[in-house]
């Protein structure tokens, strides 16, 4: 008997370690958080397994998919409970009401996962609307609460509070509390960026502008005399191009496969330190080309069609970068703005360039958005952007603000080669004038 428990335990241990922690059910929550308020999606929607934005009294389909999978009472009320438990109410309030009634509709089934009940979710979406300041409905779902479990002295004498409360401020009766989103994280371009992830991409006026335009791209170099690679200006100031058809498919998912093992939370520079932060979600990985032949060519093929030295250390690794369901990366330069930046360390100047390699394609998000510049790019599998971060003087191009909107549905993987000042001097010489 002894040792099939020892057994037993041996074995549950070895399967938990491929079971999601806590720390990835608030991930996935902080995710569905993220995509309500950046897509503006209803939580009766997203609960169905539907993605609809509700603007006033209008609904929009962002995406149909082909099947619907739904979230249970518990799943709603574990979302609920994790912005609860940050004193987030503005998120907490809805999934806590959809969770209370899907387990209104249950009640009296039992499921063995289920973490939650209906009292839970009640006990939760009372006080929630307390602390919102909405002590008549704290007041009625702690009477329903008290049907369901009448000896529970503290709901009890919550409901003797709410009532003295009412009594002394009767106004409060009909008081209906205006939840105020969150300011979190504290961005002044929150709405320029928000909007232009609501686009997805979509630019339906850019063929009205002549200066934009499609070409076959051969930089003069002989590597792509015989195979051109299809341009498209995507914009002027900043100068913004894509590549279309960069890599091939069994190049992207090679490179998806290399960067795989080595996969880790994604950092991003701190004063002189790097560190993993809420406004960028993704996991990444650095590629030396001496890993395999195949990022040798790749890294010929930039050099070819940029006219730019991508070799150590005038340019860094390729960094692989994994967005999941609601990975996203807030507006941000990828040149440094402090001296102190660690991106100095190389000792090869500021990042003057960008070239991104979309490895995947997404269902739907995931565009890359230029704040200032106020347009967005989707993503466009096995095709590049770039576009150049620094003026010709050296100062930083305060266009190049982006931001990579969170991954609506889909996986999202992308290949970034950060090109830096030194070894460019004579492939993009300096000029005075602040407008080059």
């Amino acid at each position: 008997m002894k040792d099939n428990e020892v057994a037993l335990k041996d074995g549950y241990e070895k399967e938990e370690q491929d079971l999601p922690a806590f720390e990835d059910l608030e991930g996935a929550a902080r995710a569905l958080m993220r995509l309500q308020d950046v897509y503006m999606l209803n939580v009766k929607g997203l609960a169905r397994g539907v993605f609809q934005r509700v603007t006033g009294s209008a609904v929009t389909d962002l995406y149909s998919p082909r099947r619907l999978f739904s979230l249970t009472a518990d799943d709603c009320f574990q979302v609920g409970k994790v912005a609860y438990d940050m004193g987030d109410y503005y998120h907490a309030i809805p999934w806590l009401e959809e969770a209370v009634s899907l387990f209104r509709g249950s009640y009296g089934e039992w499921k063995t996962e289920d973490e939650g009940s209906l009292e839970d979710a009640l006990d939760h979406l009372a006080f929630a609307y307390f602390q919102a300041g909405n002590v008549s409905c704290a007041l009625s779902l702690s009477r329903e609460f008290l049907l369901y479990s009448p000896d529970n002295k503290r709901m009890a004498r919550n409901v003797l509070k709410y009532e003295k409360l009412l009594a002394e401020s009767p106004n409060q009766v009909v008081a209906e509390a205006v939840i105020q989103r969150p300011n979190v994280p504290h961005l002044q371009t929150r709405d320029t960026y928000e909007g232009l992830c609501q686009t997805l991409g979509s630019q339906p006026t850019h063929y009205q502008i002549p200066s934009l335009y499609c070409s076959y791209e051969t930089n003069s170099s002989p590597f792509l005399l015989l195979q051109p690679v299809r341009k498209e200006v995507i914009h002027l100031e900043p100068y913004v191009v894509l590549y279309h058809d960069f890599v091939s498919d069994s190049e992207a998912q090679k490179i998806r496969g290399l960067a795989e093992p080595w996969l880790q939370r994604s950092v991003v520079a701190s004063g002189e330190k790097q560190l993993p932060v809420e406004y960028r979600i993704s996991k990444s990985a650095w590629l030396k080309d001496t890993v395999d032949p195949m990022l040798v060519t790749l890294d010929h093929r930039i050099a070819a069609l940029t006219g730019l030295d991508v070799q150590p250390p005038y340019a860094e690794y390729l960094q692989v970068v994994n967005y999941g369901i609601g990975g996203h990366y807030e507006p941000h330069f990828d040149h440094a703005t402090s001296p102190t930046s660690p991106l100095y360390r190389m000792k090869s100047g500021n990042r003057v360039a960008t070239f991104m390699i979309y490895l995947s394609s997404v269902e739907a998000g995931g565009a890359t958005a230029f704040i200032y510049a106020n347009f967005s790019v989707p993503v466009v599998k096995n095709a590049a952007l770039f576009w150049w971060n620094l003026h010709r003087s050296g100062e930083g191009d305060s266009d190049t603000l982006h931001a990579g909107c969170p991954v609506l549905v889909g996986d999202k993987w992308v290949a970034n080669k950060w090109i830096h000042e030194y070894g460019q001097e004579f492939r993009r010489p300096c000029s005075s004038s602040p407008e080059d």
